[in-house]
């Protein structure tokens, strides 16, 4: 297998080996459960939480400068 002038370096071959063969040497293990339940279920709920908490309370559109961004907050008096 020759791609020209490139030279083949065995180390980048057996990391490459060893990362497309993974899978086959897995195992469950205290680590791998946590670093799983935390990526796939604690992470998740807390993003679905907070964008569901936020949901709609501010307005960023065609608001001046002083104005509140909050969509409950009274908007402020102009004095004339």
């Amino acid at each position: 297998m020759g791609h020209g002038p490139v030279k083949i370096d065995p180390a980048i071959e057996r990391f490459n080996n060893m990362r497309e063969s993974a899978y086959l040497n897995f195992r469950w293990t205290n680590c791998t459960v946590r670093t799983a339940v935390l990526g796939f279920i604690v992470v998740p709920a807390a993003v679905f939480y907070l964008a569901d908490r936020y949901n709609q309370r501010f307005n960023f559109t065609a608001t001046r400068k002083g104005q509140s961004l909050y969509v409950g907050a009274p908007s402020p008096r102009v004095e004339e």
